[in-house]
């Protein structure tokens, strides 16, 4: 029995700890450790007159990653997510497995008995159908992406809901024919084609659809890629990919719990860091559903190019690779303010209610100051009293010449309008940002406002990359580091899933690490993230006349 027993933790401290007392509250969580698997508090925080040990909290938004390793690391693997996205997931090709012994046919083969809410394994099945969040799955049967689709891709959809997959796949075929750029409707049609050739291998891949189209757009461009180059290898068993809306934090554990629910999903890729997908990353933890996320994946580097991409338990609080990764991103963006100024002085803007952006802005004050520079003053976009004329008018008699963008993606507004107030300034502000602001809503709407921003972003396309050349065959035009990085981390799973087709074989693999190697990237982004620049050109998104370019 483990010995701390079962304690309850809401992210709300019970003991008056002043250690504790910036952690947020969260959604109640059982845990049988020492520490929350949500928010990281200890047990003793949850009882009332209990003391803890004065150490230093380690929130999630302040971990340190893995030591920056002197060989190149895939970059996908470092954000998928992406994540993502989010940190997480260089750029192409995963190789054999390492030197762990195989698990035996026997493990590999079997299934894992099913648990109380879950359904036995059906190669049939609409996972959908038997989901609490129905409206927000589709493997097919239902278009989740917005936007009028066409003709071809409605009666698609009806046909894979009827489960008429020669008809499914005919009239998904015409709809990618009609728009090659659409990434769940190939997506939809592999699924098809791999639901006819029976028994598919299933993953879930969990996407901002409403909260952030643009970016669920780039991430699927990633995973269909792979997806598609995957079944065209002729393996024995064609891949699967269930498409979540990853629409509210609030909704990340009953998502998660439909996936787990479905005995057909062996994987998932996804997720963000806060803390929805905290909750929803310790849910396939307790259920032995593997997930590819900023706080589940670690990186650690190898002899020969190669690095070790491996799974690690929520419980653990190291090796997380998002921190690591941050402070690159805080210490590229100063190098470049001091080749601007000698003593750069500096507004950052950034959200108080994204931790992605109070660690990015962290990283960075901290970065500018070995470089001679200063923080001159803070700007919290998420105030309800923001003004971007009257912020940028304090900066600049405040002695700022350089403002970065410390902001999430969902904040891309108001860098548009921080951007166009500078514009009509007297005096405008060089402007510096990190990757969520590598956005095609900001080239849309910024205008001429946006000429000149510097970006932040893990990967780049170069015109003699292999990737960037298939990608833009495949979807017609520009990918970006979302893409890239998605393609990545799908190839991870489908190579865990084709050497052990079963959840415990895939947990398995991963908690072993599996040996990846990037093949088109030639820097690290543990030691210098690259930077893009926006200027005129005719490759940008459909209405702009600028596009990003790699300095």
């Amino acid at each position: 029995m483990n010995p701390q027993g079962k304690w309850v933790c809401d992210g709300v401290p019970k003991n008056n700890d002043q250690q504790y007392a910036s952690n947020q509250p969260h959604t109640p969580q059982e845990n049988h450790g020492p520490d929350c698997l949500v928010c990281g508090l200890p047990k003793e925080a949850m009882i009332i007159g209990a003391k803890t040990q004065q150490v230093q909290k380690i929130s999630p938004s302040q971990r340190t990653v893995i030591s920056k390793p002197s060989t190149p690391l895939p970059i996908a693997i470092l954000l998928g997510i992406l994540i993502a996205l989010a940190a997480g997931f260089g750029l192409y090709t995963f190789l054999q497995r390492g030197d762990k012994p195989a698990l035996s046919s026997r493990e590999v083969t079997e299934s894992p008995s099913v648990k109380p809410g879950e359904t036995a394994a059906d190669p049939q099945a609409i996972v959908s159908a038997t989901a609490a969040n129905a409206e927000l799955i589709s493997q097919g049967e239902k278009i989740l992406l917005p936007g009028a689709a066409n003709a071809a891709k409605q009666q698609g959809a009806a046909a894979f809901a009827q489960k008429n997959w020669d008809e499914a796949i005919a009239r998904y075929q015409q709809a990618v024919t009609a728009d090659p750029n659409d990434p769940e409707t190939r997506i939809y049609l592999n699924n098809a084609k791999a639901k006819k050739a029976g028994n598919p291998l299933t993953m879930a891949t969990v996407v901002p659809v409403t909260p952030s189209p643009d970016s669920a757009k780039e991430i699927l461009r990633g995973v269909g890629q792979a997806q598609d180059k995957f079944n065209q290898s002729s393996p024995a068993r064609l891949l699967e990919v269930v498409i979540v809306n990853d629409v509210d934090p609030l909704k990340a554990a009953s998502l998660s719990q439909d996936l787990i629910n479905s005995a057909n999903v062996l994987a998932v890729l996804g997720h963000g860091v806060d803390n929805g997908s905290r909750q929803a990353i310790a849910m396939y933890e307790q259920n032995g559903l593997t997930a590819l996320s900023p706080i589940s994946t670690s990186i650690t580097p190898g002899e020969g190019g190669q690095s070790r991409l491996q799974t690690i338990s929520l419980a653990k609080k190291a090796n997380e690779l998002l921190g690591n990764y941050l402070q690159t991103v805080g210490t590229t963006l100063a190098k470049y303010a001091k080749q601007k100024s000698s003593q750069p002085a500096v507004v950052v803007f950034h959200n108080s209610d994204s931790p992605y952006s109070q660690q990015l802005k962290q990283q960075f004050t901290t970065a500018l100051s070995g470089v001679n520079g200063k923080v001159v003053k803070e700007v919290d976009v998420a105030d309800g009293s923001f003004n971007a004329a009257t912020e940028l008018s304090n900066a600049s008699k405040a002695g700022a010449k350089i403002a970065v963008f410390a902001l999430s993606k969902n904040k891309v507004d108001r860098a548009v309008a921080i951007a166009q107030a500078n514009a009509k300034s007297g005096t405008p502000l060089q402007l510096l940002g990190g990757d969520e602001l590598y956005n095609p809503t900001i080239l849309t709407q910024g205008g001429d406002a946006i000429n000149g921003i510097v970006l932040a972003v893990p990967w780049s396309s170069q015109p003699n990359d292999p990737f960037a050349q298939q990608s833009a065959s495949i979807w017609r035009g520009r990918v970006s580091w979302r893409t890239a990085t998605a393609y990545d981390a799908t190839q991870a799973l489908a190579s865990a899933l084709t050497q052990n087709p079963s959840r415990p074989g895939v947990s398995q693999l991963l908690n072993q690490g599996i040996p990846i190697s990037g093949t088109t990237a030639d820097f690290n982004v543990l030691n210098e993230v690259p930077l893009v620049k926006a200027v005129k050109g005719q490759n940008g998104p459909p209405g702009s006349k600028y596009e990003f370019n790699p300095i």
